[in-house]
């Protein structure tokens, strides 16, 4: 760096320190580099005393202290935002069990939104308590420590130096200049950040920036960098270190299908689309190759059609795939996920959960994120049906027409206890198809969720219980009339294939609550 550039990233860093205070700009993880006084502690300002508790505390006595904050008049919001912040602190999305762990934090306080006032803790204290545990296991605590900022490379735009940076596998370089970039807001942040992710597609890469990004309704916009440098630490660490692997063919696509559409300088079109157009790109979506799929999302895009209704096709095209999944084969059992089962990492639950993360970062970013999450989109929904084997498109979605016809009973309330009975004998067509018949009888939905809520928080689920129902419920509110009800049939069948391995600390917080 020339001294004039240095000079003026220090003034930069100057002015920004005296703007907040020097303990302010530390607590945001911003060091002026200049100083000499780098805190080795990333901290949390007013947060920070329950930051720690929740880092330090012992998981067996984790439940009793944070139903001791609830009862001095902590926000179960707050609770989740210090949860936050411990788990980027000690993990940095660095670690599998630690960032899916974050990734469930704003479902289960979207859960407890759903549930009686006195029972809204259960979801929130079972994804504490797996923090907690995952805390004492490795006894990590400072992944992400406080960063120098440095300058943004002339003439080059902030979210392609970063992505350079990281394909070259520079850590400290692809830091400092994030750093930068965040000091423009969170927004600035997001989208800068965006074209990064979009330089591969995997379930993990594109769920940790979209969960992080719904956070920071929790803990605040002020903590946009903490929570999204996770995002940058995953990529950093799976960056390929050769060419050729499978994430060559995702950062290969987006280029090409954008110049071949002209989307580079293009808004968002509002063009509408009827169920049928929705119903259609779906079945291409799903029936293609990975780039067939990325192609036929980037011409509806360059047609006009609103992106609202192309991400609809592209959740439905994931939602198959837990449709119509046969289960783990034997070669896949694992304790907790046995032959036959479609819950944790199963193909349709990662592509559900994508499609979804997609969605959201699509229809939060820029115009340009806009077009580039849908197009990625597509391509992972149309790549996760072959990249793990099966047959899929000669496989047959649930329920079969055999099992509906099983289904006899009419009246809501019978529907519900059948549906109770089908998840707790692991029934996996028999919930699909009792579901699917109250849709078509036109009942509510909401005795429905109300089950399949009460077990997504009290069974384990393999780390993806909580992400799963949000996405099922996000989906399904999202979804035209057409079409919602397959989201609450893809629920029915995980939940009743994960029923029978309670979560741990269940037992405990349902004592600690009374109920």
């Amino acid at each position: 760096m020339t001294s004039r550039r240095r000079f003026l990233a220090d003034v930069g860093r100057g002015a920004l320190t005296a703007a907040l205070g020097f303990r302010v700009a530390g607590d945001l993880g911003f060091v002026p580099a200049f100083a000499g006084q780098e805190p080795e502690t990333l901290t949390f300002g007013p947060l920070e005393p329950l930051v720690t508790l929740l880092q330090d505390t012992r998981t067996d006595r984790l439940l009793r202290a944070a139903m001791e904050q609830l009862r001095n008049g902590v926000a179960l919001k707050r609770l989740v935002a210090a949860a936050a912040l411990a788990n980027a602190r000690s993990f940095g999305g660095e670690d599998y069990v630690g960032f899916h762990t974050m990734m469930a934090l704003s479902p289960a306080l979207h859960m407890a939104a759903e549930l009686p006032e006195q029972l809204q803790p259960l979801p929130v204290f079972k994804v504490l308590y797996r923090n907690s545990a995952r805390l004492q296991e490795t006894g990590t605590r400072n992944t992400l420590r406080p960063v120098a900022a440095l300058p943004l490379p002339e003439g080059k735009a902030g979210g392609i130096a970063l992505r350079d940076a990281v394909r070259r596998r520079e850590k400290a370089e692809a830091e400092g200049l994030f750093a930068t970039i965040a000091r423009g807001g969170a927004a600035e942040a997001f989208n800068h950040l965006l074209t990064e992710v979009q330089d591969s597609a995997d379930v993990h890469r594109v769920n940790l920036p979209w969960r992080a990004w719904e956070l920071l309704d929790v803990v605040g916009p002020e903590h946009a960098h903490t929570l999204l440098r996770q995002s940058l630490h995953y990529c950093l660490q799976n960056e390929p270190r050769s060419p050729g692997t499978w994430s060559s063919a995702a950062r290969n696509v987006l280029p090409k299908v954008f110049d071949a559409h002209h989307l580079e300088d293009r808004t968002p079109g509002t063009r509408e689309a009827d169920d049928a157009w929705v119903e259609q790109l779906s079945r291409t979506i799903f029936e293609s190759t990975a780039e067939q799929a990325a192609e036929a999302a980037a011409a509806a895009l360059a047609e006009g059609f609103a992106p609202a209704a192309i991400a609809e096709a592209i959740s439905l095209a994931a939602n198959q795939l837990v449709l119509r999944d046969v289960g783990r084969r034997p070669q896949e059992e694992q304790p907790g996920k046995p032959i036959g089962s479609v819950h944790g990492d199963s193909i349709g639950v990662h592509a559900s959960d994508s499609a979804n993360a997609w969605r959201g970062m699509a229809l939060a970013g820029n115009a340009r994120n806009t077009f580039a999450c849908l197009i990625l989109g597509a391509w992972q929904a149309a790549y996760d049906r072959v990249s793990r084997g099966g047959d899929f498109l000669k496989w047959a979605p649930l329920p079969i027409p055999a099992t509906l016809d099983r289904v006899t009973a009419k009246d809501p309330a019978a529907l519900v206890q059948e549906l109770d009975a089908a998840v707790r004998d692991n029934l996996q067509a028999r919930a699909c198809a009792v579901v699917q018949r109250a849709g078509e009888l036109g009942h509510e939905a909401r005795p429905l969720f109300d089950v399949l809520l009460r077990y997504a928080i009290s069974e384990d689920g393999a780390l993806h219980a909580e992400k799963y129902y949000r996405t099922c419920a996000e989906e399904f509110a999202a979804a035209r009339p057409a079409f919602r009800w397959r989201h609450l049939v893809s629920l029915a069948r995980v939940t009743a294939s994960e029923y029978g391995r309670p979560a741990a600390g269940m037992a405990e917080a349902r004592r600690l609550l009374s109920c």
